[in-house]
């Protein structure tokens, strides 16, 4: 896959998690114009408040996730880090957030696979539960490790796949943008990814990589 096609799935991506905030903001900003009920115009109004939060909290979190290399320096605040993935599932309510993160910065290549990792750990627990995020430098490596456990996990075969082989087997889906790029930020730093079997109760995916080479440009 070239630079032109890793561009097209990660704006299909962005395009399709920003679809519905956006149109919620467009039928707020509707039934305002329409409404003169004082109790039903403050209800459009925390309507627009709750997808203009989710909108910037979406766009935040993928302009670390995904945004270009060149634009953060060579590491990237944890904090921040942290405070975009929270924006990205806490506003629902449906996933608690463990956060275990050593330190105040990770290199640019680690915090984006982090992230991505942690977006497609967070994306299968489709009925809510706990998404704990690790990482810790050790031995000369950065580790790793995300953990998501829940009533349903549902991992897409074809995102493991990609997470494995990064999509070897034939071409990329956007909604596998974020397992296609995180296979190759671990690649790259020449690293690895780990996943836990399929049945298994909690879903595990770990990464080690080189503490030399997790800085590596990518996306």
């Amino acid at each position: 896959m070239n630079a032109v096609d890793l561009a097209s799935l990660l704006c299909s991506r962005l395009c399709h998690d920003l679809m519905s905030p956006v149109g919620a903001l467009n039928n707020g900003i509707e039934l305002l114009a329409d409404e003169q009920d004082p109790d039903m115009r403050d209800k459009c109004l925390e309507l627009l408040a709750d997808s203009a939060r989710a909108s910037a909290n979406k766009l935040k979190f993928f302009r670390l996730a995904f945004g270009a290399a060149g634009a953060f320096g060579e590491e990237i605040d944890t904090h921040e880090a942290h405070a975009a993935l929270a924006g990205l599932f806490g506003a629902e309510r449906r996933i608690e957030l463990g956060w275990m993160v050593a330190g105040d910065r990770l290199p640019k290549g680690a915090a984006k696979l982090l992230l991505n990792l942690a977006m497609l750990a967070g994306d299968a627990l489709v009925r809510g539960g706990r998404l704990d995020v690790g990482g810790e430098s050790r031995d000369g490596a950065i580790e790793l490790v995300i953990r998501a456990e829940g009533p349903r996990i549902l991992l897409d075969p074809a995102l493991r796949e990609t997470l494995a082989e990064g999509g070897s087997g034939g071409t990329v889906e956007p909604r596998a943008a974020g397992a296609w790029l995180a296979h190759s930020l671990a690649a790259e730093a020449g690293g690895s990814i780990q996943l836990s079997d399929p049945d298994s109760y909690v879903l595990l995916i770990g990464a080690v990589l080189p503490l030399h080479a997790a800085a590596g440009e990518q996306g």
